[in-house]
C-alpha cells in the first residue's frame, strides 16, 4: 500500500511539473524574444565594424571594438560619472528610505493618506519630473536660487546645471527625490513582517530603541535591503531619461552616463559596432553586480533565519 501511494504521488508530482512548464512556456518564449535576442544580437554586432565609414555595411573586426574601448577617455569618464551617480544616489535613497519606512510603519492618524502622498514622486513620469527639476535649478528663474536670494545667502544666481560638480549634485538630488519612495515601500513591507513581540522582549531586557534597531530591525530587514539595493543599482546604473532631460550629459560631459554615451554613439554617430561593444560591457558589469548582490541576499536570509 505504501509503495502504491508513493508511486501515485510521484505521478501527480510529474503531472504538476509538466503542467507548470506548459503554463510557463509562453512567458519564457516572450522573455527570450524581448530580452535574449537583443543581448545576443549586441554580442554578435560587437565583433563587427558598422558605421558611416563602412557605409553601414558589416565588416568583421574581431575584438577591435573592445580594444578601442580601453583607449576611449570619454567611455571611462562616463563610467566614472555613472559610478558616482549610482553610489551617491543609491546610498542616499537607502538611508532616507529606511527613515521614511520607519515613520510610515508607526500607527498615527491619517497614516494611509501620508503613505499615498509619499508615493507620488515615484509615480510621476521621469521625463516630466526631469523637466520640473531642470526648472527648479535654473540659474535665472529657478526656485532654488530664488529661495537663496530671499534668505540673503546669494546675490547672483548660481549656475547649478552649468557647473560640473553642481550639475552632478542636482541630478543626484532629483533622482533621490523620485526613487526614495520606491525603497521605502519595499522596506515598509519588510518592517510589517517583523513581530512586535521581539521589540517588547528586547525592551524588557533594557535595550534602547537604537539598540533594538541594530539588533532586530536591521538583521531581519537585511533581505529587503539587499533586494532594494539590487533593483536600484540596476536602475541607477542604466539611468538615461532623467539626466538626458536635465543636462543632456553636460556640462562638458560631467554628467554623461554610460547609457547616454551609448545613445550618442549609436543614434548620433551611427557607430553600431562600437555601440554594441559598449552595451556588452555594460551588461557584463550589471551581471557581475547582480551575482554579488544575489550572494549577499542568500547570506542575509540565512543569517536572518539563524543559520550560520
Amino acid at each position: 500500500m505504501t509503495n502504491d501511494k508513493t508511486m501515485k504521488l510521484d505521478v501527480v508530482q510529474k503531472r504538476e511539473q509538466k503542467t507548470g512548464w506548459i503554463l510557463l512556456l509562453p512567458a519564457l518564449i516572450v522573455m527570450l524574444v524581448v530580452y535574449a535576442y537583443p543581448i545576443l544580437r549586441a554580442f554578435w554586432l560587437s565583433v563587427f565594424t558598422q558605421n558611416l565609414g563602412t557605409e553601414l555595411e558589416l565588416v568583421f573586426s574581431g575584438l577591435s571594438n573592445y580594444g578601442r574601448m580601453f583607449n576611449d577617455g570619454r567611455f571611462w569618464q562616463s563610467l566614472w560619472n555613472t559610478s558616482v551617480f549610482t553610489t551617491a544616489s543609491v546610498l542616499s535613497e537607502l538611508i532616507l528610505g529606511i527613515g521614511v519606512a520607519l515613520v510610515l510603519n508607526q500607527a498615527f492618524k491619517g497614516r494611509g493618506i501620508v503613505r499615498t502622498i509619499t508615493l507620488i514622486p515615484w509615480a510621476l513620469p521621469t521625463a516630466v519630473m526631469g523637466v520640473a527639476w531642470a526648472w527648479i535649478f535654473n540659474d535665472q528663474y529657478g526656485v532654488v536660487n530664488d529661495i537663496l536670494r530671499r534668505l540673503g545667502l546669494i546675490e547672483t544666481g548660481i549656475s547649478w546645471l552649468g557647473n560640473p560638480t553642481l550639475a552632478m549634485i542636482a541630478v543626484i538630488l532629483a533622482d533621490v527625490w523620485k526613487t526614495t519612495p520606491f525603497i521605502a515601500l519595499l522596506l515598509l513591507a519588510g518592517l510589517q513582517s517583523i513581530p512586535g513581540d521581539l521589540y517588547e522582549a528586547h525592551s524588557l531586557d533594557g535595550a534602547t530603541p537604537w539598540q533594538s534597531f541594530w539588533k532586530i530591525t536591521v538583521p531581519l530587514l537585511m533581505p529587503q535591503i539587499i533586494v532594494s539595493l539590487l533593483f536600484r543599482f540596476a536602475q541607477a546604473f542604466a539611468i538615461f531619461d532623467l539626466i538626458q532631460v536635465m543636462t543632456g550629459g553636460g556640462p562638458g560631459g560631467a554628467t554623461e552616463t554610460v547609457s547616454i554615451y551609448i545613445y550618442s554613439t549609436v543614434m548620433r554617430y551611427l557607430d553600431f559596432g562600437y555601440g554594441s561593444a559598449l552595451i556588452v560591457v555594460t551588461f557584463l558589469i550589471l551581471v557581475i553586480a547582480v551575482a554579488i548582490a544575489s550572494f549577499l541576499l542568500t547570506r542575509a536570509r540565512a543569517n536572518a533565519a539563524g543559520v550560520r
